[in-house]
């Protein structure tokens, strides 16, 4: 990639994260959340996510955006157009009709379920698989056996923010990319 490349994403980043909302203790006791939801409230920053990601993606062959309910559904299919890829969701049980395939797994809270119908991706495809957060990486990882159970090809994991401490990227099979960090650790009281 060329160094203009890395440092216009770099410049998009830090717009970015300057946007982001933190709110403590949020869904519970010492977790710091941080709200990405504030760039979707400016379409230029809207704009500049997209732009960011897909200058990262470059010249890469595409076919499918895979997005993770619920935050993945925010940019995905808008960051799948801007590839010229299709773009399939993976949801909570009981959401897709018709035949599904699904795994459960464990993320930060618990464990959780994803389903994803079993149709639609043909073997081979290049997919991307996109969130907004990696923190422990079971939802990327849920996703990402699902892909493979339709011989799909994981081209790369992207996402907004990672929170490193919780080391999810090591949980993945395929590359990891994020826009930038986040905490470097869990709120403490």
């Amino acid at each position: 990639m060329s160094s203009e490349r890395v440092q216009e994403i770099s410049k998009l980043a830090k717009e970015l994260k300057s946007n982001l909302k933190q709110y403590p203790n949020f869904p519970k006791e010492g977790i710091l959340f941080e709200d990405f939801l504030p760039i979707f409230q400016k379409p230029q920053l809207f704009n500049d996510l997209i732009k960011a990601f897909k200058l990262h993606v470059g010249e890469q062959k595409i076919d499918y955006v895979v997005g993770l309910e619920s935050r993945g559904f925010l940019f995905g299919p808008t960051l799948a157009l801007s590839l010229n890829a299709g773009f399939v969701p993976v949801r909570k049980p009981g959401k897709l009709p018709g035949p599904t395939f699904s795994i459960e797994f464990q993320k930060e809270y618990g464990s959780d379920v994803f389903e994803i119908q079993q149709d639609v991706i043909p073997k081979g495809a290049k997919v991307l698989i996109v969130d907004d957060i990696l923190a422990t990486g079971g939802s990327a990882y849920g996703a990402g056996e699902l892909v493979k159970k339709l011989q799909g090809e994981i081209v790369e994991y992207l996402f907004v923010m990672e929170l490193d401490f919780l080391k999810g990227r090591d949980r993945l099979s395929a590359p990891v990319y994020t826009l930038f960090g986040g905490q470097e650790e869990e709120l403490k009281n």
